[in-house]
């Protein structure tokens, strides 16, 4: 496996938005980690049932900001990632992903 990325950014009309927050908007942790699952299944296909084992966010992202989606393969027996979400040279957050088992497409 090699690295992976991909790039995305979040709609100010994106449904998560509303109440998260009102007059400061904040793209929620939980759609920001759904578009590393996506960059990481736009490479290596249908996945098992994912482990987000560690997750750090440090930095918040706003609508409409481009981020960018960097997935490192790590060693093991099971498929296993280092992932960086960056905006720029920011790091807004990172961490590990783990897949049971990958599923023939």
């Amino acid at each position: 496996m090699t690295t992976v990325q991909g790039a995305f950014s979040i709609g100010a009309d994106h449904p998560c938005l509303p109440g998260h927050f009102p007059g400061n908007p904040l793209v929620p942790g939980v759609v920001i980690l759904d578009r590393v699952v996506a960059v990481l299944e736009a490479h290596h296909g249908t996945l098992g049932r994912l482990r987000f084992p560690q997750v750090k966010f440090v930095q918040p992202l706003r609508p409409g900001e481009a981020a960018r989606v960097t997935l490192e393969p790590l060693p093991g027996d099971s498929p296993r990632w280092r992932f960086r979400v960056e905006r720029d040279a920011t790091l807004l957050a990172s961490g590990d992903v783990a897949a049971d088992a990958m599923v023939a497409a």
